[in-house]
């Protein structure tokens, strides 16, 4: 439709002008058919950012709910097989050394999840990857190209990759554009972890106030362009419906 308009406006354009530069009243000369292309290449030029844009929030919205979906189901057949989760030998709370420093589990993480969760999933390839800071962890794929990981030091938070993650995993403030932050700790009853508490995994919301203004402007965890760990942007995409709000402070890009 875009090209016909343009080449009616051309013709409208041309036709008052001098024919000897026509081939014949009903074609186009070379000149009118460059300008058709340009004006072409203008408008989707205009439109092609809006429509990726478009394209990437589906794909981000798509797979977060599905993957929370999978992860559920997984839980609620591992609790069948194994018991209640308060039963099983499934975290691995952080451990510091003597420095200070955080004790890389990807190993631990790792065992866990073959034995509790795992065997409910169909991941197609697991793989040893770094993190920004170069901290050994593990991706788990899933058959429609997403990935998840857990952090390095425990295996409470989980981040999910709805595609190419390891162009994602070189991105310093990477979430809430290519990574969003799940959590899995439904046996702290303290009041940080309230909204995890006998839940099965669920869109970060550690120590959230529950006013849903703290969700954006949260000086530590707000889903905005100043906080340091933006970890609640995955919460107001799931409270809109899994879909992106219009109002979203990051921009989706993987």
């Amino acid at each position: 439709m875009l090209k016909q308009e343009a080449i009616y406006l051309l013709k409208n354009i041309y036709y008052n002008s001098d024919m000897k530069h026509h081939i014949n009243r009903n074609g186009f000369t070379l000149a009118e058919v460059l300008i058709t292309l340009g004006i072409i290449a203008v408008v989707a030029a205009l439109t092609m950012p809006a429509l990726m844009a478009d394209y990437r929030n589906r794909v981000v919205e798509t797979r977060l709910q599905k993957f929370y979906s999978l992860m559920n189901q997984a839980i609620l057949q591992s609790i069948t097989d194994n018991g209640e989760v308060e039963s099983w030998s499934y975290f691995n709370n952080d451990q510091k050394d003597d420095e200070g420093n955080y004790v890389n589990q990807a190993d631990k993480n790792d065992s866990s999840f073959q034995r509790y969760l795992a065997p409910y999933l169909k991941v197609t390839e697991k793989k040893e990857a770094k993190d920004y800071e170069g901290n050994k962890i593990y991706l788990y794929f899933l058959a429609d190209g997403s990935s998840f990981s857990f952090a390095q030091h425990e295996n409470r938070d989980i981040r999910f990759y709805p595609k190419n993650p390891e162009k994602c995993l070189k991105q310093r403030y990477s979430i809430g554009t290519c990574s969003f932050s799940f959590e899995f700790y439904p046996i702290s009853n303290s009041s940080s972890w309230k909204y995890l508490y006998n839940k099965g995994m669920e869109p970060a919301l550690y120590k959230w106030d529950g006013n849903e203004d703290t969700l954006y402007n949260d000086n530590e965890r707000g889903c905005n362009t100043d906080a340091g760990n933006v970890v609640y942007c995955n919460a107001i995409i799931q409270r809109n419906g899994w879909k992106v709000p219009k109002d979203y402070p990051r921009r989706i890009s993987f």
